[in-house]
Order: C-alpha cells, then sequence, then structure tokens
C-alpha cells in the first residue's frame, strides 16, 4: 500500500470514528537489519535501515482523561481506557497493548493526563520480523510528544519509552535496535548503531543497490521462546567469562577461557563475538562500496547463526542460498530477525532485482507450499510528521 493511500486510510478512521480532523499525523517506519544478529541485548553493534513502510497515527486532544483508539487495520476495532489512574492490560492483549504501554511509559515521565483520539494504521507486512510493534510504538510516542510538547524527549528518548512499553508493559525483552532505527533512520543509509552506547553512525548504500526483504512464509512459532533461551545462554557465557556482556568479550578470551565452557554455550557466545566483529566490518565495507566483502559478511553471518546460534531453519537455509547464487559476488543475502523464520534481507543491484525475483518465483516454496513474499525496499528517514 503507498503512503498516500495509508495516509488516507487512516484519516478516513479517525473523522469516521471522532468526526473531525486530527490535530497532527506522526509516522515511524518499519526496519529491515542487514547485518547484526542477537548482538544488540548483548550490548553489541548492529547494522539496521529504516524501511519505506510505515505506522501513522492520527492524534487529537480530549478535554478528559479518556483515551479512544481505533485501528484502521484491524477492520476498526477500538479501545477505549482512562489517564486518571493506573493503566490496565487489555484483556485480549494484542495491539491494544502496545498503544496502552506507550501511554502508560510516557505518563511516568511526566506526560499529563490529558485524554485524546487516536486512529492508528499501517503497512509494515505484520509477523514477518520487520518490526511493526517497534513502528506503531514510535509513532505514538513522537504523536503524543507533539500533543504535549514534551520538547525534552529527542528521538533517542521516545526510542527507550518505546522499548521499556515492549519490555515492561507487553512483556517482550527486545533490545533497543528496533526503536531506536525507527526514531533516528537517515534516508539512504544504514545506522551503525552502538547498543551500549546508543551512539549511530550514518553509513550510505550505494545508490545503485537496493534492499530487498523476502518473506520465507516459514511460520515463526519457536521465536518467542528461543528468543529468551538464548538471551540467558549469552548471560550465562558472560557470566562464566568474567564480563558484563558478551560485547566485551574476543575470540581470544574464549579460547584462553579458565574453565572450558559448555559446547553448546562455547558456540552461542562464538556467534556473537564473531557477529560483532563482522557488523564493524560491515559497516566498512558499505561505507568503501566494497559490495564483495558485503557479500561475504552477509554469508558468514548467516553460516554462524545457523551453526553456532542454530536459529535458521532448512527453508530459510534454502532461501538464503537461492538468494546468494542469483545475486552473485556483489551483494548478499542472510536471515533477518529473530529466527526460525521470517524474512530473508538481501542487497543488490537495482538492475539485478526483476532476475533474482524470477529466480525466488520459480525456486522457493514454503514447508506449505506457499511462494515468498518479495519487497523492495529504500532505505527510509526515521519518525516524523506525515506530510
Amino acid at each position: 500500500m503507498a503512503m498516500h493511500e495509508l495516509h488516507r486510510r487512516v484519516l478516513a478512521a479517525f473523522s469516521t470514528a471522532f468526526s473531525g480532523a486530527p490535530a497532527l499525523v506522526a509516522r515511524a517506519p518499519g526496519r529491515v537489519n542487514l547485518i547484526g544478529e542477537h548482538t544488540d541485548y548483548n550490548d553489541g553493534f548492529v547494522l539496521p535501515c529504516a524501511i519505506d513502510f510505515d505506522t501513522l497515527v492520527a492524534i487529537a486532544p480530549r478535554d478528559d482523561a479518556e483515551v479512544h483508539v481505533v485501528a484502521a487495520d484491524v477492520g476498526g476495532a477500538t479501545d477505549r481506557f482512562s489517564l486518571a489512574g493506573p493503566i490496565a492490560h487489555h484483556p485480549e492483549g494484542g495491539w491494544r497493548d502496545y498503544v496502552r504501554g506507550v501511554l502508560a511509559v510516557l505518563r511516568e515521565a511526566g506526560m499529563p493526563a490529558r485524554g485524546a483520539n487516536i486512529a492508528l494504521g499501517g503497512n509494515v507486512p505484520q509477523g514477518a520480523g520487520l518490526s511493526s510493534s517497534a513502528s506503531l510504538e514510535v509513532a505514538l510516542a513522537l504523536a503524543l510528544r507533539r500533543l504535549h510538547r514534551l520538547d525534552h524527549l529527542d528521538h533517542t528518548a521516545l526510542a527507550l519509552l518505546a522499548q521499556r512499553a515492549e519490555n515492561d508493559f507487553v512483556g517482550c525483552n527486545c533490545g533497543i535496535m528496533d526503536q531506536l532505527i525507527s526514531a533516528r533512520g537517515v534516508a539512504g543509509h544504514a545506522l551503525l548503531i552502538d547498543c551500549r552506547s546508543l551512539a549511530a553512525s550514518a553509513v550510505a548504500i550505494p545508490a545503485s543497490f537496493v534492499v530487498m526483504i523476502v518473506e520465507s512464509r516459514v511460520r515463526r512459532g519457536l521465536v518467542d521462546s528461543e528468543y529468551n533461551l538464548r538471551r540467558q545462554q549469552c548471560e550465562t557465557a558472560a557470566r562464566q567469562l568474567g564480563v558484563a556482556k558478551l560485547r566485551d568479550a574476543s575470540a581470544a578470551m574464549l579460547a584462553a577461557a579458565r574453565a572450558p565452557l559448555d559446547p553448546l554455550i562455547l558456540r552461542r557466545a562464538r556467534h556473537i563475538v564473531s557477529e560483532n566483529d563482522r557488523t564493524v566490518q560491515a559497516a566498512e565495507a558499505l561505507a568503501a562500496g566494497d559490495m564483495q566483502r558485503m557479500g561475504r559478511l552477509m554469508a558468514a553471518s548467516h553460516a554462524s547463526m545457523r551453526d553456532d546460534f542454530a536459529i535458521t531453519v532448512p527453508a530459510i537455509d534454502q532461501l538464503v542460498a537461492l538468494l546468494q547464487q542469483a545475486i552473485g559476488p556483489e551483494g548478499g543475502a542472510r536471515m533477518t530477525g529473530g529466527g526460525f523464520g521470517g524474512c530473508v534481507v538481501a542487497l543488490l543491484r537495482a538492475s539485478e532485482v526483476e532476475t533474482v525475483r524470477a529466480q525466488v518465483r520459480q525456486h522457493y516454496r514454503s514447508p506449505e507450499g506457499e511462494p515468498a513474499i518479495v519487497h523492495i525496499c529504500q532505505p527510509a528517514a526515521g519518525a516524523g510528521l506525515a506530510a
């Protein structure tokens, strides 16, 4: 769905529900991570870019403490709650808890208990690992900041509040990457983010290359439990190595550990240590326009996720191999996201898109026999007001 159509649909939902026009419309993009998987919660490095798929939030103030919300994407489903007291979880959870969570953390951060009418909608593919939830959180946080003139909250502060909403209210223990890139993305660039300091450096993606995101259609059934297990395994490795986070470990440290690590814990730690190094190298390769080196690093990242971190599945491995073969030496492909399904990200020349798309169409099917869904994306700007 094009941006103008999304904008029209959200405004129509607002007008129908609230018989008026919003005070403003905020937008925040989804994201794809080019390299740096499961490194964010280890205080490491990631290299994501925002993509030109967005969530829009139309908002207007109320004269009471009530919050009324309509979701254009869910058949006009609604939610109502009050800011006069504690904000409770909705019995059905889902998108309503993301909204409630953002309001709850902003109230704690000093937002006045003044209600709002809100309409929201988006075109970030749901359940594909492209951070539709972070896009919603950041767009809503920005809308509320502008509505209440909370000018002391910059985009990094909004990202941290959005992360807190997902961690503490929704109950998903995500790292900071998704919200930070949604808030601070730079058009035409990836961001090398240091997840410890939150410093971010924009790295240009060569103009002749595009980002291809391929939805594998593999159901991501294990991702939540396995994600939490991987976090625990990384914490175990850091504790046994005597470091605060695996960001502080090195390959030499793994080899020279006083007490030999359990082989499984060693493999998990090796992925994080090597992935951090690959991510920094990938930023250097992109900045230099060395897309052959970038492709090699993406291939090595996927192999590490498969062999050491054990978060890929056979269909994803097949799809990555197919894309790497079709793209050739300049550019590459790897799984992106939490794992066990979801999406593959590829960097390739714009001139090769139709050839690569045809190869995917002809040679890939999910375990259920479904064809992949291919998106061609441009690296987009982070959150802002919708035109």
